[in-house]
């Protein structure tokens, strides 16, 4: 696949050196999505995002009761009619997260908070994570999967932070497995210092660089409490997308797919989060099936190489953008969360994204509890826009159309885009010729009555992420 490079017409610096217009109210093609919390319940609040441009809102099921998630709903319904703005709703599922279990306390808002009940860890602590029923103690921690322990090892590296962590937290710890006793104690050291507070969850790392042999937990695509919360709230607001936890494979989408249509929301898109490196070496079929992709960067960055971050990034966007179908990124301006202005590193981050192709920014923590929700909306949409002013769209266009003749030129005679297209099964990143990196098969998106256009386009090859000896997987 050929990379699509971008470059400036104008080179002028004093021109793009100009201030932006604050009364500029272009349109901003890039969408912007706000998730909702305790920072932003508030009508006043979401009034304010809205207007300053978030597109859809995202009402995260990991973390508190249903109660408080329809007293937010019934807030946005109150502020877009406020507004005269539309704001999709989103629900993230709880999936199959791990996480410590700790007393929590609901405050008067209904939102649950553990505050008070910091850990400090030292480096070179040592530390044990358990699956017995026990209170947890700033030592003991334990976890909710009762097959935890079965699926570690000594030498594993493990990840225990707060959720939704961001760059401005210290509440980011790294363990290395010791030992394993009586099949329920993990027995770890702590490799940095780091105060744990709020609801903790829990990371495997991947153990290889280059193939998969971490035993996968077993726990559910969706969780009772998912399926509740789902069926409840759709009853009385219209659901626009699920994000899709964990997933893991095609199957996921079609389980979800199952569930959604036998509860009446048959209209509701998927959008399939990818947060583990199962889900790259699966991701043509998973891209073929759901309705858009989430890039999740906080737990694919621990599962990936960090050099190899910026590279899977930029692959899963131009995939996207070659088969039409939307793809979102998360973790842009973590830092905003206590500041009212991102880094240099941050605001380059997401103009790089928009120059990339990137359809829509996910916000985490940076609305659900952070100081500046309302600013973290309006930096990104400004910064997005800046890039969107650049963007070269000739040439976006032409290199889809330039991708799309090459695939169909290299149909070998007699052959069609069905027979050629790896999505149509459970296709995968992985399926590489190991002696150039290239696969000569199409990626093609099937059409369909769900089709986002007529237009068909093709991946010629693929990159790939690393020594390529993931053939014995599929």
């Amino acid at each position: 696949m050929k990379s699509k490079t971008h470059f400036l017409q104008d080179l002028n610096l004093n021109s793009i050196l100009e201030p932006a217009d604050p009364t500029d109210k272009n349109y901003c093609a890039t969408k912007i999505v706000g998730t909702i919390g305790p920072a932003c319940q508030a009508v006043d609040k979401q009034v304010a995002m809205l207007e300053a441009g978030m597109s859809a809102a995202r009402f995260d099921l990991t973390w508190g009761p249903i109660e408080y998630h329809r007293r937010s709903l019934d807030n946005l319904q109150t502020a877009m009619k406020q507004t005269r703005r539309l704001c999709a709703i989103m629900l993230d599922t709880l999936g199959r997260e791990v996480m410590i279990r700790r007393p929590f306390r609901i405050e008067a808002d209904g939102w649950p908070n553990q505050a008070g009940q910091e850990i400090n860890v030292k480096m070179g602590q040592t530390l044990t994570l358990t699956t017995r029923d026990i209170e947890c103690t700033d030592t003991l921690l334990p976890v909710t999967y009762p097959k935890f322990a079965g699926m570690m090892e000594a030498g594993d590296t493990l990840y225990v932070g707060r959720y939704l962590v961001s760059g401005a937290d210290s509440a980011s710890l790294y363990l290395e497995v010791i030992e394993v006793l009586d099949g329920c104690d993990v027995v770890c050291i702590a490799k940095n210092e780091a105060v744990l507070d709020g609801l903790l969850t829990v990371f495997h790392v991947e153990r290889s660089s280059d193939e998969l042999l971490n035993l996968q937990n077993d726990l559910p695509l969706l969780s009772d409490y998912d399926k509740e919360c789902i069926i409840s709230l759709a009853a009385d607001y219209e659901i626009d997308f699920i994000s899709l936890s964990y997933t893991r494979s095609i199957d996921d989408i079609l389980e979800a797919r199952t569930f959604l249509d036998a509860v009446g929301l048959t209209n509701t898109k998927i959008f399939a989060k990818l947060e583990s490196r199962q889900s790259l070496l699966n991701f043509k079929g998973i891209l073929n099936e759901a309705d858009g992709i989430i890039i999740s960067r906080g737990n694919l960055g621990l599962d990936c190489l960090p050099e190899k971050m910026a590279l899977i990034q930029k692959t899963l966007i131009q995939s996207c953008n070659l088969v039409g179908k939307p793809v979102l990124i998360t973790r842009v301006v973590d830092t905003m969360a206590v500041s009212p202005r991102p880094t240099r590193a941050e605001a380059t981050d997401v103009a790089n994204a928009v120059l990339d192709g990137v359809d829509g920014i996910l916000l985490g923590q940076e609305t659900l509890r952070g100081s500046f929700p309302i600013e973290s909306v309006q930096m990104l949409v400004s910064i997005a826009r800046q890039a969107e002013k650049v963007f070269d769209h000739h040439y976006h266009f032409d290199h889809l159309l330039d991708t799309a003749h090459e695939v169909e030129e290299g149909y070998p005679s007699g052959a069609t885009p069905e027979a050629a297209s790896p999505i149509s099964s459970q296709g995968d990143l992985a399926e590489l010729d190991h002696e150039n990196g290239r696969t000569g098969r199409a990626l093609r998106r099937i059409p369909s009555n769900e089709s986002y256009s007529s237009l068909t386009l093709a991946i010629k090859a693929m990159t790939r992420f690393g020594p390529s000896s993931y053939g014995n997987l599929q």
